[in-house]
């Protein structure tokens, strides 16, 4: 047993860094910079014909595991693909990226973003994560101000189930999404009112949506 955990880390880092030599070799094989312009995207996009959609996806994927914002890839799609078409993409995207950053901190134990989880936020999240499951991710990720990334990993930290965990995801970041790739496929110059209102709307919903979190009683709380 303790030949196995001496082994963990080790893997662990192992991982980590080919995975982002895959995505610095896979940023340049398609010249894109690792942190991506709506340009970049859209050249490398058209240029892959009708494997598009699919390089689309991968580039995403890669690049929203690691802390990159993925707003440029939100817009992007509409831009793209269309309002439906670029929303389904992005939140496929969304999902794959999310549940791999989850089974990366999973599989190692947590080791390489430990040092976050002393973090006072951290410290008050991972509870209601732990016992409030869907209600909580769902929350979190309806508001923007939250990094996705940062997200995922303190998901990872906790001990809330895929499920809830990938169903929050979802469901927490498609007024988001949907939002932003409007936006794209608008191509307006201006960001229109009704985007703003969404997003405060969301905004609104997941606050209320943590503060009911926060209201229900842990385990070790007494009821209020």
């Amino acid at each position: 047993m303790a030949g196995v955990r001496w082994w963990r880390p080790l893997l662990a880092c192992l991982g980590l860094v080919l995975l982002a030599s895959l995505v610095v070799l896979v940023a340049r094989a398609y010249g894109v910079s690792v942190v991506p312009q709506f340009g970049e995207v859209r050249r490398v996009v058209e240029a892959s014909g009708p494997w598009g959609p699919v390089v689309f996806v991968l580039l995403q994927v890669l690049l929203n595991v690691p802390p990159f914002p993925r707003t440029v890839f939100t817009v992007s799609a509409g831009v793209l693909f269309g309002a439906v078409s670029g929303t389904l993409l992005t939140l496929v995207a969304t999902a794959l990226a999310a549940i791999v950053a989850f089974l990366l901190v999973r599989v190692t134990g947590g080791r390489m973003v430990a040092r976050w989880a002393e973090h006072p936020r951290a410290v008050w999240v991972r509870p209601r994560l732990d016992h409030h499951g869907t209600l909580a991710v769902t929350s979190l990720r309806l508001i923007p101000m939250v990094p996705f990334a940062a997200m995922n990993y303190l998901a990872g930290l906790s001990a809330v189930r895929f499920w809830p965990y990938l169903v929050g995801t979802i469901l927490g970041s498609a007024p988001s999404t949907i939002a932003m790739v409007a936006l794209g496929d608008a191509v307006t110059g201006h960001l229109p009112p009704s985007l703003l209102l969404v997003s405060g709307v969301c905004a609104l919903l997941g606050l209320g949506g943590v503060l009911l979190a926060a209201r229900r009683p842990l385990p070790d709380e007494p009821a209020a």
